[in-house]
């Protein structure tokens, strides 16, 4: 493994090798390489993509004792040929790797916390911590160190050891192989054993930026980005806030504050106009009730949910004990319904809705006074209630 080109030389960008083998994996082509500088995905660390001659490298692994470059399409790879790296990716994810590493060991050095995991994503690095919280001003501490150790540009080396080696190193966390080890070095600050790729110097990460954290469990997930990563998600956080500064017709610093007044008066209208609704529906309750036959309403709608339809019902229920109360509504491609009757009927509502959601490969639920459900347009939403009004008359 130490003879691989990503470990040679980290910064290597192209190179030229001889093809060893070619094969198929499944359905996906790979070509085996006498030596590589395409990482392979590991230790948390996505894989490299790039060129093999004019064919696209689409992922790259380690297989028993073989890295296998699998390529977009087949093709008969002979003799020496040249890889070349998407850069940009490479250098993203060493940004990003190096940069857990420095972040990872400032909340050992300050609070002695441990990190239990690590993700490299598309667009956010996560950490676990093994802590149920972390405060505001151990985050602001934490990034604080860490953006200090970058400026300082301290070199990044790295060592292979033996197991008997070990001991002369202060390691963050114990290494889980026995031979092979190699060590990614930041010194003074932090010994690890790594088998990723890191840039040179701590001062290639350029900046570390905290953008939140979550609960897991028994742990704190922390998500970070570095380098260009960080002006990626700055620019995408200007661009939000002059939108919402734009609508809202104020200076971006005075964004928030004029959104939470936005908010505020929503809130106030929403109240209002479902005080209004409320208001409405008792009245077409009422309205319904005063029109039914013998105590049975009977209604058809459009485009009325199923919560509305409930609130009516009780509404009517609640205006008179003795009251049935059968409401459908046609919702575009679906039907849905309720029945209900008042305190002092006796008529097993259940039965209704048992009679009635096999004609519409429905679903549905409720109890001996109350139901609802709703299912496809199999029938018209006047069949369905002919249905439900005769198994009341039975």
């Amino acid at each position: 493994m130490r003879d691989l080109l990503f470990y040679q030389d980290v910064m290597i960008k192209e190179f030229t090798a001889n093809v060893l083998n070619t094969g198929l994996d499944g359905n996906r082509p790979y070509v085996v390489l006498s030596n590589t500088a395409f990482y392979p995905t590991g230790g948390g660390q996505p894989h490299d993509t790039g060129f093999i001659n004019d064919i696209r490298v689409i992922d790259v692994e380690k297989v028993d004792n073989e890295i296998r470059h699998y390529t977009e399409i087949q093709y008969d790879f002979k003799g020496d040929v040249r890889g070349v790296l998407n850069w940009e990716r490479r250098f993203d994810h060493m940004q990003q790797h190096c940069g857990q590493h420095i972040l990872t060991a400032a909340f050992v050095e300050l609070f002695d916390i441990a990190t239990v995991s690590f993700h490299l994503g598309s667009e956010l690095v996560t950490i676990d911590l093994n802590a149920e919280n972390v405060t505001d001003e151990q985050l602001a501490l934490a990034e604080k160190r860490a953006n200090e150790i970058i400026l300082e540009n301290r070199p990044v080396e790295t060592k292979w050891v033996n197991r008997d080696e070990l001991s002369h190193y202060n390691l963050r966390k114990d290494v889980t192989v026995d031979e092979d080890i190699r060590l990614v070095i930041i010194p003074d600050y932090d010994y690890n054993g790594c088998g990723g790729t890191h840039p040179t110097s701590t001062g290639q990460v350029n900046l570390i930026k905290i953008m939140g954290t979550e609960k897991m469990k028994k742990n704190t997930r922390l998500s970070f980005v570095c380098g260009k990563r960080v002006l990626d998600q700055l620019a995408m956080r200007k661009r939000v806030l002059s939108d919402v500064a734009h609508q809202l017709s104020v200076p971006e610093e005075k964004a928030s504050d004029a959104l939470r007044k936005v908010l505020v008066s929503a809130k106030a209208t929403e109240k209002s106009l479902g005080d209004a609704q409320e208001t409405l529906l008792h009245y077409e309750a009422k309205e319904l009730l005063e029109n039914s036959d013998d105590g049975i309403v009977t209604a058809l709608f459009e485009n009325r949910s199923v919560q509305t339809l409930q609130k009516l019902g009780r509404a009517i229920t609640l205006l008179n004990d003795n009251a049935i109360v059968l409401l459908v509504s046609d919702n575009g491609n679906k039907i849905q319904f309720i029945a209900a009757r008042g305190t002092n009927g006796d008529y097993n509502m259940k039965n209704i809705s048992d009679e009635i959601l096999p004609l519409i490969n429905g679903k549905g639920g409720g109890n001996a006074s109350f139901v609802q459900g709703g299912g496809e347009k199999l029938i018209s939403a006047q069949e369905l209630l002919q249905h439900m009004a005769k198994q009341v008359i039975k």
